[in-house]
């Protein structure tokens, strides 16, 4: 406990000067006072000191600035964008040296010739090498990504660190913030226990493999499950080149945005298809080969999906695509995003004016929908589950990544086209005549009851039990009643269109509604005539 409390305070030492300053935009004194205007660059500031703390205090730090960097229900845009700058980079020694892992688990294995083994990278939990290994169709070389020995009881010291701040962090924060703040720390937790479990990483490797394994664009190490542990992962060695490498690129003749859009179809294919998803698709963990495939490293940032969160998932993407406001209230409840309890009125109203503002706009990207959809809801008690923060990170991060190839990638346009090829949502044409359908069958009932009600109401009217009063109004001089006729005439000619593509009770339905049109026509031209 000694650890506990020392750790405790050498990061409130840290924090505390920041803390202040944050406190003192509330109350210019602390105690009492106005609150006071802070610029964006004063922002930036605190947003970059904020991330230098994080890295000097290591592991667990690191990831829990990652994992913030997407929570803009907590943390504003400014430095949501300083700490998605945050990468792995520790040194080798922090929390112990690899090699011991490396001995305890490989050596006594004779295929594995340790001799060999050369560094080749380093992050806040791993350190990854590669060695000469026998294989029975030869010598090849194969990759070791090693957990860092010490670091598990180090992370676990750390989130009860964290979690005894949460209750602190909540006292300050407003009314809205403190229902994501709650589920924080358990968030953290979840996320980087499940990262610290490289059996579980190899796991899902070899299944992201698997649903690749038809895809001849797209490379995912194999993994050899017999040397895999909870401390390391054994895996095929591919060489590759960064994304970002126009050499690279041109060697392997590929263009900045067809390799954009291969990142963007697979991203999507694992989340909305597969099911089991890399949620860490920044410029390190890609690569292009010579021959011009998409190489993925580091599974420890992925997730599984049930089937329903992957069908609540589609729907999201699905509704925000279509601009459908009512979709997306729903899905946003159904995936614990909007506590079910809110006052939906008011969160429609809410959702119609994001759906306003992003209308219309050349610049829209997934980040920006992202960003306008969660600040209008900062009103509303929400939070961001940890697998729907996962894809959304995905998201914005591997937008990210396409736009440096592409600064003109249009993503939103990438994952209609995804969506309708894989039959998520139908073209325009057939989407309106779903609409179409879906509005006859929630009004054919009532339809149906029109002509009883009808026969009911002239009924009253002959034994004079229906008296209806009306004020008398002046006709509007120059007013045309030919025109109410005109439009009625237009939308029963353009329902009559759209029906007759259908077959069965739809064709009678088609030939009604241009009775009543043709009708309605002939009736505007005699009002014309009068």
């Amino acid at each position: 406990m000694r650890g506990y409390y020392l750790r405790y305070l050498q990061v409130l030492v840290r924090f505390l000067p920041v803390a202040i300053a944050f406190l003192r935009d509330r109350r210019r004194f602390l105690l009492f006072g106005p609150s006071r205007q802070v610029t964006t660059a004063v922002h930036r500031e605190r947003a970059q000191r904020l991330t230098d703390i994080m890295l000097d205090l290591g592991p667990a730090f690191i990831k829990v600035g990652q994992v913030l960097s997407t929570r803009p229900d907590i943390v504003p845009p400014t430095y949501v964008e300083a700490f998605a700058t945050l990468q792995d980079e520790v040194p080798e020694d922090a929390g112990g040296d690899p090699m011991t892992v490396v001995e305890a688990e490989l050596g006594d294995d004779p295929a594995v010739d340790l001799e060999t083994l050369e560094p080749v990278a380093g992050g806040s939990l791993a350190f990854v090498y590669t060695a000469e290994f026998d294989s029975e169709s030869g010598r090849e070389r194969i990759a070791l990504k090693v957990r860092r020995p010490g670091l598990v009881s180090l992370v676990e010291r750390d989130l009860r660190v964290i979690r005894g701040f949460v209750p602190i962090l909540a006292a300050f924060a407003d009314e809205r913030q403190r229902y994501s703040i709650r589920n924080l720390a358990d968030d953290f937790e979840e996320i980087i226990l499940q990262e610290l479990d490289f059996a579980r990483e190899a796991s899902i490797m070899a299944e992201i493999g698997e649903n690749f394994a038809d895809e001849d664009r797209v490379v995912v190490p194999e993994t050899y499950d017999d040397r895999c542990s909870k401390r390391l992962v054994a895996m095929e060695y591919v060489e590759g080149r960064k994304i970002t490498d126009d050499d690279a690129l041109e060697a392997a003749g590929m263009g900045r945005t067809e390799l954009a859009t291969l990142i963007a179809r697979t991203y999507l294919r694992m989340g909305l298809v597969d099911g089991v998803f890399h949620a860490d698709p920044h410029p390190g963990n890609l690569a292009v080969t010579e021959g011009g495939r998409l190489v993925i490293y580091d599974y420890g940032m992925s997730q599984r999906l049930t089937r329903q969160e992957q069908d609540e998932i589609t729907d999201l993407y699905r509704t925000l695509v279509r601009r459908d406001v009512d979709g997306l209230l729903n899905t946003l409840i159904a995936l614990e995003v909007l506590d079910p309890d809110v006052d939906r009125v008011a969160v429609r109203q809410v959702l119609e004016l994001v759906i306003e503002n992003l209308e219309g706009r050349g610049d829209v990207t997934w980040r920006l929908i992202v960003t306008e959809l969660l600040s209008m809801l900062h009103d509303f008690p929400f939070r961001i589950p940890p697998n729907v923060m996962l894809l959304m990170r995905v998201g914005t991060v591997g937008e990210g990544v396409c736009r440096s190839l592409d600064p003109e990638f249009d993503f939103i346009a990438v994952t209609r086209s995804f969506l309708v090829d894989y039959g998520f949502i139908e073209g325009e044409f057939e989407a309106l005549l779903e609409d179409v359908k879906a509005d006859f069958r929630r009004s054919a009932p009532v339809v149906a009851g029109l002509p009883a009600r009808a026969d009911a109401v002239l009924g009253q009217l002959e034994r004079g039990e229906l008296l209806v009063r009306t004020e008398p109004v002046e006709r509007p001089t120059g007013g045309d009643p030919g025109v109410g006729y005109a439009v009625l005439a237009a939308a029963l000619f353009v329902t009559a269109g759209l029906l007759a593509f259908q077959e069965g009770a739809y064709e009678l339905l088609s030939l009604a509604g241009a009775l009543l049109a043709l009708a309605q026509y002939v009736r505007v031209r005699w009002t014309s005539a009068l």
